[in-house]
């Protein structure tokens, strides 16, 4: 009798321990799911997926800022100091809210908004989908409570599809019906250069509806430099300090060139076969810089989702400036003028990108891009930048943010596809852009370092 007594009390104990493990389990799922690492993997999945179809950086900078804008207005719940953006960017209002009350994680919330924003506007949709389930069931295998994952990952699909539904209004469908792009036989004007000759890459972006700025032509830098082939004269000057310059390179100068080259449509001829190398985009580059710096400043899932949609914003609007500038000016290449006027058999170290070359498109985002980030952290937040260890290129060591959008800015004249004044004006058209979206947008009340 006694006997049975002590095993029921064992059995009974044994009961109570393994319900408070499962309790405890429960009560810390938190620590798990609120990982910034969800976040930033998914976004890394994001820009995956982006090199793998290969959009052009305009576009790339479009999926960068729904993707970061959804995640953002899914995660800030957790973060009370945190403040929508509803009503902030153009079109964007009514996003639906938790219910008063429930238990959520918010930021299983926002890796699902982002991923399935995400799967909307890439073409790889079965590699999104492989990723989703895993790190879903990463997030799943937390101890959280079945309810509120599914409810949070039910706020997190109401606050995407309100995301697409605003997208869906940004003029973006319609331009892919629009004409080409004409080659005009005026010297002047931008060419098709070799070796693939591709068509100009969106001659109509400054049709898409601006997120921030109130048109595509507010920050219309200055005139392009007036086209010339006489001595003496300043766009002959820039073209042979360009030719004169990649002649006599630096190491560190090719070093550099190379490392913001950014370029997605690079391609490669090899006897009679081409083929394309995949590379990140420039607002990729800033968008893994951001990454760089939340993981330093160890940011939190919200605070990270902050930093990412801020650099997007910077980035999507840059690029409709520029581009407004690019098909306005229509500038020639470097490289065609130079084969046609100052050397038939020079070629730069960079591949030249398919579209006009004024102003700088790298010059213009990542100055704006800059801007957002030290407005988050710091005027000398140093960092390592090791984005393109994934290309087969050493990482990089900038003081600030502003010197690694100087040198981005510089890089494009070292590879030979920009004259100085594009990229000089670019950085301020940049400037800008990144100063005018910080001022604005207010996503805390007061502007404290993440």
């Amino acid at each position: 009798m006694i006997h049975n007594i002590k095993l029921k009390r064992a059995i009974i104990f044994l009961c109570i321990t393994f319900l408070g493990g499962c309790s405890t389990d429960n009560a810390d799922y938190a620590k798990v799911t609120s990982n910034p690492e969800f976040i930033h993997r998914s976004l890394k999945q994001v820009t995956d997926r982006i090199v793998h179809d290969i959009f052009s950086p305009p576009v790339a900078s479009r999926i960068y800022t729904y993707t970061s804008v959804a995640g953002y207005e899914a995660v800030r719940h957790a973060d009370p100091a945190l403040l929508s953006l509803s009503g902030q960017l153009t079109g964007l209002d009514s996003i639906p809210q938790p219910v008063p009350g429930e238990e959520y994680s918010f930021e299983v919330a926002a890796v699902k908004a982002i991923l399935q924003v995400g799967r909307a506007l890439v073409f790889s949709e079965a590699n999104m989908d492989g990723f989703y389930n895993k790190i879903m069931d990463e997030m799943r295998e937390s101890g959280i409570p079945d309810d509120v994952f599914e409810r949070s990952v039910d706020y997190g699909k109401a606050v995407a599809d309100r995301i697409m539904k605003w997208s869906s209004k940004d003029n973006y469908k319609q331009t892919r019906s629009f004409p080409k792009y004409t080659i005009l036989t005026d010297p002047a004007t931008w060419k098709p250069t070799p070796p693939a000759y591709m068509d100009a890459v969106e001659p109509h972006w400054n049709k898409i509806r601006p997120f921030v700025m109130d048109s595509a032509q507010q920050f219309k830098p200055a005139p392009a430099v007036p086209f010339s082939t006489r001595k003496g004269t300043q766009f002959f000057e820039e073209a042979k300090e360009v030719h004169e310059m990649t002649m006599n390179m630096t190491e560190e100068q090719r070093a550099i060139a190379s490392f913001w080259d950014c370029n997605p449509f690079v391609m490669n001829v090899r006897g009679h076969v081409m083929f394309a190398t995949k590379k990140i985009s420039p607002g990729g580059h800033w968008m893994n810089i951001t990454r760089i710096a939340c993981r330093k400043a160890d940011a939190n899932a919200a605070r990270s989702c902050e930093a990412y949609v801020r650099v997007a914003l910077s980035l999507v609007d840059g690029f409709i400036s520029c581009w407004d500038e690019k098909y306005r000016s229509k500038v020639v290449r470097p490289e065609t003028y130079i084969n046609q006027y100052l050397d038939e058999d020079w070629v730069p170290l960079l591949q030249t990108p398919p579209f006009p070359e004024y102003t700088s498109g790298h010059s213009v985002i990542s100055a704006s891009a800059s801007v957002a980030l030290t407005g988050l952290f710091e005027d000398n937040f140093a960092f390592v930048d090791s984005t393109e260890m994934e290309y087969g290129m050493p990482a990089r060591t900038f003081g600030s943010f502003y010197q690694a959008a100087d040198e981005a800015a510089i890089s494009r004249m070292y590879g030979g596809i920009h004259y100085r004044a594009a990229c000089e004006v670019g950085k301020q058209q940049g400037r800008k852009v990144g100063e005018f979206i910080r001022n604005k947008v207010k996503t805390r009340e007061q502007a404290t370092g993440v």
